[in-house]
């Protein structure tokens, strides 16, 4: 007999419709990434974390719109790891695998407009991964100073269905622009000397001493961070008022 799944609702959580959903399910978060992992537990949610073996080596010039790369490597990072959990255990596979990417963009579009994306105008937005070593990182940062990025974050969720393939996906993505400041030369490079934007896309991580480097943000905090939990759980509820057998298989 599979062992029942220890709970991942934590007892601060609110009783909203999509966490309640989670109650008893087998919950797991396709991601290493401590922040993303941290900020589920700010809001109730202690997913198992199962790290992805994808490679992550999907052509982010192969999509017309940039946007849709973070969607569809958060994908890939999900199914790998549900399709690995069935394998290795068809009887206790998990009712909700949760993937994430989080990306950083140049030439910043709106967060929020009476126009849709589609119908906006077409601009080349640079795709700023993590920096190669430390001056790249400088020049990156030497590049986003005194301007405004967009940092960008596809979430996808893969849970199991009676029909072929065996499993759903349902995917999201969530924008917010940050802008920099006009910093000093000095400061920009005691920045990178810290060492901390090495592993960071686009060269700064805003909850930590990047957030010297900021003026302000527009949207989600969060998103920033790693991961959009508000527009994340208004997803869930979402799904489950508009699909009553949503996560019941």
């Amino acid at each position: 007999m599979a062992s029942k799944p220890a709970s991942a609702i934590l007892p601060h959580a609110l009783h909203i419709p999509g966490i309640n959903k989670l109650a008893g399910k087998r919950v797991v978060l396709a991601s290493k990434s401590p922040r993303r992992k941290e900020i589920l537990q700010i809001f109730g949610l202690a997913p198992e974390v199962i790290p992805s073996n994808f490679p992550e080596d999907l052509s982010a010039l192969s999509f017309d719109d940039i946007h849709e790369y973070p969607v569809a490597t958060a994908t890939q990072k999900a199914v790998e790891v549900y399709e690995r959990l069935v394998r290795s255990d068809p009887e206790n596979g998990p009712d909700l695998v949760i993937g994430a990417d989080t990306v950083v963009l140049t030439h910043a579009q709106p967060v929020s407009s009476d126009i849709a994306y589609s119908e906006l105008p077409s601009v080349h937005q640079e795709l700023l991964e993590k920096p190669e070593n430390k001056a790249d990182n400088l020049r990156m940062l030497q590049d986003l100073n005194g301007s405004v990025c967009e940092v960008v974050t596809g979430v996808s969720l893969v849970f199991p269905v009676l029909t072929s393939p065996g499993f759903s996906i349902r995917a999201m993505d969530e924008r917010s622009l940050v802008y920099f400041s006009d910093n000093a030369s000095s400061l920009l490079k005691a920045y990178v000397d810290s060492g901390e934007g090495l592993n960071r896309a686009g060269g700064f991580a805003i909850q930590g001493m990047g957030g010297l480097l900021i003026r302000k943000i527009e949207g989600d905090y969060h998103n920033v961070v790693g991961f959009p939990a508000a527009s994340f759980f208004r997803y869930l509820d979402l799904l489950v008022e508009e699909d009553d057998d949503f996560l019941e298989v």
